[in-house]
């Protein structure tokens, strides 16, 4: 009879360590390393096509924009994680003594792959939800013309809204700006993305 493998918990301090050495990125989350699978390219085109539009300043006011090697720490549950794409209005407020983790996105975009989707929906949405500068979420099809919008009303609650049509335009509600969907997937090739 085998034992059973006893799972292993990390600090913080022991994970950051760690990823610093690492050939791939993994999230924590309370204790427990977990491995990040790898993007596709068309992903990575999508990630890259909403930073390439995305203005740096609007009406004045300086954004931020990073996209998916920027860490993000979530203190209530004790999680750094590796968005795809992250605004911040003004400056960043960075977690520890370097800057490579941010603790204050105003949006956050992700890139749903086969393997990651519910968990970008769900659980991950849950943790996103408790930073208290978030005020929208946005979630893109890597597969099909499918974008949600979840943007946080002025009492607090969340709004959804789905796009799903090649003519649609994506109309930001954090930030004065918009996309249309065309752009977002210019040059996808959703037969590649399929296989």
């Amino acid at each position: 009879m085998l034992a059973e493998t006893e799972k292993r918990y990390y600090t913080p301090d022991e994970y950051l360590a760690l990823e610093e050495a690492a050939e791939y990125k993994s999230e924590y989350l309370d204790g427990e390393i977990l491995p990040m699978t790898g993007g596709t390219a068309n992903h990575n085109k999508i990630a890259l096509n909403f930073c390439r539009i995305f203005p740096l300043t609007v009406n004045a006011q300086n954004y931020e924009i990073f996209i998916n090697d920027m860490r993000l720490w979530i203190p209530r549950y004790h999680l750094y994680t590796y968005p795809d794409v992250m605004v911040i209005e003004g400056e960043p407020i960075y977690h520890g003594s370097n800057t490579t983790t941010v603790t204050n996105p105003l949006l956050v975009v992700e890139v749903l792959s086969k393997s990651t989707k519910d968990y970008d929906r769900g659980e991950k949405f849950l943790y996103y939800r408790s930073i208290p500068e978030l005020r929208e979420y946005i979630l893109i099809d890597q597969y099909k013309y499918h974008v949600e919008q979840l943007a946080k009303t002025a009492d607090g609650k969340w709004l959804f809204t789905e796009y799903e049509s090649e003519d649609s335009v994506l109309a930001m509600e954090s930030v004065e700006f918009q996309i249309s969907l065309t752009d977002i997937y210019d040059r996808i090739n959703f037969e590649v993305a399929a296989e």
